[in-house]
């Protein structure tokens, strides 16, 4: 997987973690499917973090935190 899409995976899934933690009760089996894919996109992108800060102080990670961040926001004020 390159890694844009990795990350874009990752600001994704932490989003939609995000917005359901805020939102009504997940059943066990909603929760423990999100928590996998929140765990299988970490792995893919701690690596690529710590080799960004190691290699370049100036990365632009806080770039994807902050559209993660955004894109939470809005998702919790959408209606279903």
């Amino acid at each position: 997987m390159s890694e844009r899409a990795a990350l874009e995976s990752a600001a994704t899934w932490y989003t939609l973690a995000s917005a359901m933690v805020d939102g009504p009760a997940l059943s066990a089996d909603e929760a423990n499917f999100i928590l996998a894919r929140v765990v299988e996109s970490l792995g893919e992108v701690l690596p690529l973090a710590a080799e960004a800060v190691a290699g370049n102080p100036a990365a632009d990670l806080p770039l994807y935190v902050g559209s993660a961040r955004d894109i939470g926001t809005a998702l919790r004020d959408m209606q279903p």
